[in-house]
């Protein structure tokens, strides 16, 4: 378990599709590729209108990415003790368990059901990021989820870095 979560954030110049004003939490990234869920884009369904057996889940769902949206995502702060959990950090987990999922609801803890995700082949976000698309945020605490509404968490990731966006110059760095 790494003590660091990082999360990248749409770089101001990334204009147009689902990664406009995206956060992302990074779950995989290595030689073979990368794979993220985006954490502020809330979609108009509730838990409840998505799983009908689960009354009263009144939390909207949430829009990962566009890779496989009918592949489900759980992630919540106390770990249940259940196959298939993945401690990120303290008070982060992720699943893709439906009985993770109901054992969060039925635990009553604060959670988000994230549908599909963000992929990158191999070498594909290193390139992105290398051009400017992507600002890497790296947090020791998931609070940038758990504490901030959605809609304010791309400009607060970027004020954990002290990155005003109209400074971040398009292109990226070069050498």
């Amino acid at each position: 378990m790494s003590s660091l979560i990082t999360f990248l954030v749409a770089s101001p110049h990334l204009r147009g599709g689902v990664f406009e004003g995206t956060v992302i939490l990074l779950l995989e990234h290595d030689q073979k590729g990368a794979m993220g869920l985006i954490v502020n884009a809330p979609m108009p369904h509730t838990v409840s209108d998505l799983l009908p057996d689960a009354p009263g889940q009144a939390a909207p769902a949430w829009l990962g990415g566009p890779v496989d949206p009918t592949l489900g995502w759980c992630l919540y702060p106390q770990a249940v003790g259940l196959e298939g959990e993945i401690r990120l950090l303290p008070n982060l987990n992720v699943s893709s368990s439906l009985d993770v999922l109901r054992a969060v609801m039925d635990q009553r803890q604060r959670y988000m059901l994230v549908l599909g995700y963000a992929g990158w082949s191999a070498g594909q976000l290193t390139e992105e990021a290398r051009e400017g698309s992507w600002v890497w945020v790296e947090q020791d605490s998931p609070e940038l989820l758990w504490e901030v509404p959605a809609r304010e968490r791309w400009q607060a990731a970027l004020d954990r870095l002290g990155v005003v966006p109209g400074a971040i110059m398009p292109g990226g760095a070069q050498a």
